[in-house]
């Protein structure tokens, strides 16, 4: 199994920390977020990366270098001129997914404790298309699913926008995303001609016609680190992720 690591964001939001730095390599304990998310991985037996870059890559590749890729086969997927959103980054790297095999896609700046074995099984039993990890938790944007974990919209219930992709199939849940994906590539036929896009229209789009399902992920922890406040938190987070088993992997 690969999978892709978004690591080209400008990390705005963790400003002044990403003066000098891609968000990818703010640190946690001394850990870069993006060792982390490799790590974490590795343990559940992921070996081959491709990763987003843009603003000040070259610490990335440096970096990975220096760590000799962490044993691991990593392609870069640089995005020169702008960063191209999820959508977009997912559609410039569409060729290193031409064995057609289902992918994990995720976000240096989310740290989990999530079972990714268990998100990958659940996607390869729903034969879905996409499978989405959300959680029960407060947010101005929401996903809608169906009775049956089946993608059904979206909605801002601040600015109270809702697109709809297929009629609500019984009781609707409102889920929120926690940025972590399992994908098949038959997705990609779902791409707009646009190279800068969001995945959330592109999955719209394919539920309209495909199925793509929920992941209700009740037990994990999970942090949103791409806010500055936020980083004590993931502080204490990755010292309960190091005694989860993996402590070992964590050390040169």
């Amino acid at each position: 199994m690969k999978a892709m690591i978004l690591a080209a964001g400008l990390g705005t939001r963790l400003r002044p920390l990403t003066n000098d730095r891609p968000k990818a390599m703010v640190r946690i304990q001394g850990i870069p977020l993006l060792e982390i998310v490799i790590r974490r991985l590795q343990f559940f037996g992921i070996h081959e990366f491709i990763i987003n870059t843009h603003h000040f890559a070259d610490q990335i590749t440096d970096f990975l270098k220096d760590k000799d890729n962490f044993g691991a086969t990593i392609h870069i997927s640089h995005e020169a001129k702008k960063p191209l959103e999820t959508g977009g980054a997912l559609k410039k790297a569409a060729t290193y997914f031409a064995d057609g095999a289902p992918f994990l896609l995720c976000n240096t700046d989310i740290l989990t404790t999530l079972d990714f074995y268990q998100f990958f099984k659940y996607h390869q039993k729903s034969k879905a298309i996409a499978t989405l990890a959300t959680r029960q938790r407060s947010t101005s944007r929401y996903l809608i699913f169906d009775e049956k974990n089946i993608l059904s919209g979206w909605t801002n219930i601040k600015t109270g926008e809702l697109k709809m992709a297929r009629p609500i199939v019984g009781q609707l849940q409102l889920r929120a995303f926690s940025g972590l994906h399992v994908i098949d590539p038959k997705l990609f036929q779902y791409f707009g001609k646009k190279n800068r896009f969001s995945i959330i229209d592109t999955y719209l789009t394919a539920a309209t016609k495909s199925v793509i399902k929920c992941y209700p992920d009740k037990e994990s922890i999970w942090l949103d680190v791409g806010k500055t406040p936020a980083i004590e938190a993931a502080g204490k987070l990755v010292g309960q992720v190091l005694k989860n088993n993996i402590v070992n992997m964590f050390r040169d």
